[in-house]
């Protein structure tokens, strides 16, 4: 895919061995961020924000966070102010634990819990493009229609403990919180770099908020 011209600012893209790292790349790329996937704690630091990729199970992916030791560095840059967006797992692991497997604690920056997503008897996981709705407005989201079509892999979904943090839900046998937000982090349970042009828009709208919050520091 090609740019769409220079770099409006530097992403950290946390690699941590797992989620479609690449796939996400290059969709920031293409909409002219200025991607970096990297492990190394000084370049993460650098970046203007941080996205936290993610497919597998919760409690492995923790473990390699906390091996790496980048929990505490996207604790860290979320208290900075950092703009800091989850994907799909990468979503979960930003509440406080998970139901999955063993069970696990998370990042913690939202109050909350991952549970095993209540699909009324459908198949899981949950595989396919899905409408989502909004709740309430934000710069993550500007320009987007209400629904908005993405493509979702999960058996799992977050419980936020404050319900104002939800920003969109999708249905699948019941709703579910598919994005959240409150402050300067973000989460998307799906996969924007999977989900055409309501993707893409995601993405450069988390660009402009990095950009946005570098411009004013």
């Amino acid at each position: 895919m090609r740019a769409e011209g220079r770099a409006a600012c530097t992403l950290g893209v946390v690699d941590y061995g797992m989620g479609n790292r690449r796939s996400v790349v290059k969709a920031l790329e293409h909409v002219g961020a200025g991607p970096r996937l990297t492990g190394d704690h000084d370049a993460l630091r650098a970046a203007d924000g941080l996205v936290v990729p993610g497919v597998g199970a919760f409690p492995e992916a923790m473990r390699r966070l906390r091996t790496l030791r980048l929990d505490d560095l996207v604790r860290e840059r979320a208290g900075a102010g950092v703009p800091v967006i989850g994907l799909c797992l990468g979503m979960q692991l930003l509440f406080e634990g998970s139901d999955e497997h063993e069970g696990a604690e998370g990042l913690g920056l939202l109050g909350g819990r991952v549970r095993r997503l209540e699909a009324g008897g459908l198949k899981l996981p949950h595989i396919g493009w899905n409408g989502v709705r909004w709740r309430r407005s934000s710069p993550l989201i500007d320009g987007l229609p209400d629904p908005a079509a993405f493509y979702h892999v999960h058996s799992f979904v977050p419980e936020p403990d404050d319900e104002s943090v939800v920003l969109g839900t999708g249905a699948y046998g019941a709703p579910f919180v598919s994005f959240v937000a409150r402050e300067n982090v973000f989460g998307a349970q799906c996969h924007p770099e999977k989900s055409s042009t309501h993707g893409l828009a995601l993405l450069r709208n988390f660009v402009a908020i990095c950009a946005s919050v570098h411009a004013a520091s």
